[in-house]
């Protein structure tokens, strides 16, 4: 039987686990020998079409920084970004599916890995989702589903350690950070609601160690320290290897050289905390967002599980210790735990959707575990009702799906066409929860085409469902001439990512080697 496997593709590292003979997760080495691989790609100039994954593309990176990319994972979905290398516009899916075909072709040295579970923020909207689902199609990978990182991590803490109780995942990972409590019960677990911000993340605390030594240089010289692109690839790093040693020591020392000349600084403990408070706070306030979410008080959590390497700080355990009371838990891996759980999700999801693919080793092994997971957004729609003091029509957004709604689910709301020869309908997917169409985000728009020559108030009926996989699908119905708009949530280029373009896009990126 093929690899059963989780990925977590994050913003700084990816990892993948599979499931072994008896249903556990076991992360599988890269070819380098490595636990966890960086998420940084290097488009070689000597070498014609050879593509550098990992830790080689790190390490290139600071010699020509235009040929390479890291933190990839903070694009992906947007339409608009692209990078050009040798004539060819990359897109963030298509950078993101290399790194994949990396754990891909690693993982497969044994068995081939082709079922996967891939892991992505809580917070990501549909378009995000549906981009990282592409990217593996892209990388030759069967996507079975999805799952939310925090949830992914608490998966395996639940199969792993003896805990009844509400529990608040801490997730603070490379480039975003997500805070999801939950309710767990032996290997029974209810998700209750998660927040999150996307541009939160160990690459956001590096910058403020880049502007540490931006001050010192400017102190010294009254001169710039970055000048170019090499000086800002070589700084970043070097920023992160200086928040590594404060999560051990209490100072590093450090040697600035720029065009003015050398400069000795030291930095300490103390002044990285004070120049990341503004970050650690950030990440209270969502704490405080998801308690009063859960309806619950600091008192009703039991358990902190700490996920993501970045919680690896003494002022992320600190502040957290503080709050509750009691140390945050750190009894699993938290650069691993994302994959590992997502492994076992894929193993879930197959006895769900496919079981003859599940040996009965495996199935054996996770009878026993449960998951209900919610949705993660409310989603709506635009509509102009009659408001009923002025009598003339008003812009809203109507929620149709409410956030934190067990799934599976699905909802249907009827609206009414506007006009007397109504013969289109802009229709707009929302996510959010204000009423106010301007404090919203717009996931998906398109035109509904309807028939001629008809009276206004034809009703249309709207459609949401999300499944067990965290993907929503939308369907617009008009109800007199019977017919459907099906809306998709696609990335890639001008938003046109659609299933068949990302077929044919895939045979393209078979071409693609990578090293």
């Amino acid at each position: 039987m093929n690899t059963i496997a989780g990925i977590d593709l994050g913003t700084t590292f990816s990892a993948l686990a599979r499931l072994n003979g008896i249903g556990r997760p076991e992360i599988v080495p890269n070819s380098e020998g490595e636990r966890i691989t960086p998420s940084a790609v290097y488009f070689d100039e000597e070498e014609a079409g050879a593509i550098r994954v990992g830790l080689e593309a790190v390490n290139c990176r600071q010699l020509n920084p235009d040929r390479a990319v890291r933190w990839i994972k903070r694009h992906i979905g947007d339409k608009n970004w692209k990078k050009s290398i040798d004539n060819r516009d990359w897109t963030p899916e298509e950078i993101s599916s290399l790194i994949l075909k990396k754990l891909k072709q690693d993982g497969s040295i044994e068995s081939p890995v082709e079922d996967v579970v891939i892991s992505v923020p809580a917070h990501f909207d549909e378009v995000r989702r549906k981009a990282t689902m592409d990217a593996g199609v892209l990388a030759g990978l069967n996507v079975i589903g999805i799952v939310n990182e925090p949830v992914a991590a608490a998966l395996y803490y639940a199969t792993t350690q003896q805990v009844n109780g509400r529990v608040l995942a801490y997730d603070l990972g490379g480039g975003t950070f997500d805070v999801t409590i939950l309710d767990i019960d032996g290997q029974n677990m209810n998700i209750v609601c998660s927040q999150g911000d996307h541009a939160l993340g160990g690459v956001d605390f590096d910058k403020k160690i880049v502007e540490l030594f931006e001050q010192a240089y400017r102190d010294e010289y009254n001169e710039e320290l970055i000048q170019n692109e090499q000086d800002c690839a070589k700084y970043e790093d070097e920023a992160e290897d200086v928040k590594k040693t404060l999560s051990r020591r209490n100072s590093v020392r450090k040697i600035l050289y720029g065009a003015a000349g050398s400069v000795r600084v030291e930095i300490t403990r103390q002044q990285y905390e004070e120049a990341v408070e503004s970050l650690i706070a950030r990440t209270e306030i969502l704490i405080e967002v998801a308690l009063e979410e859960a309806k619950s008080k600091v008192s009703d959590i039991h358990k902190v599980l700490l996920v993501g390497g970045s919680t690896r700080m003494p002022i992320v355990r600190r502040r957290l210790q503080k709050k509750f009371g009691f140390e945050p838990d750190i009894a699993v891996n938290v650069d691993e735990c994302v994959a590992l759980g997502a492994a076992i999700h894929a193993g879930l999801t197959l006895l769900r959707d496919a079981p003859e693919k599940v040996s009965q080793g495996i199935a054996s092994g996770l009878k026993d575990v449960q998951l209900r997971d919610v949705c993660n957004h409310s989603y709506g729609t635009i509509c102009a009702p009659i408001d009923e003091e002025t009598g003339k029509h008003v812009i809203r957004n109507v929620i149709i799906l409410k956030k934190n709604t067990l799934l599976p689910c699905e909802e249907t709301q009827t609206f009414y066409t506007m006009s007397d020869g109504q013969t289109e309908l802009q229709v707009s997917i929302t996510q959010g929860e204000d009423e106010d169409p301007d404090y919203v985000n717009k996931i998906a728009t398109e035109i509904f085409a309807l028939p001629d020559n008809r009276p206004a108030n034809q009703p249309i009926h709207v459609q949401y469902s999300y499944d067990v996989n965290q993907r929503m699908h939308c369907r617009f119905l008009d109800a007199e001439s019977g017919r459907t708009l099906e809306v998709d949530f696609c990335a890639g280029e001008n938003g046109k990512l659609k299933k068949s373009n990302v077929e044919q896009a895939a045979q393209e990126m078979d071409a693609f080697k990578v090293q």
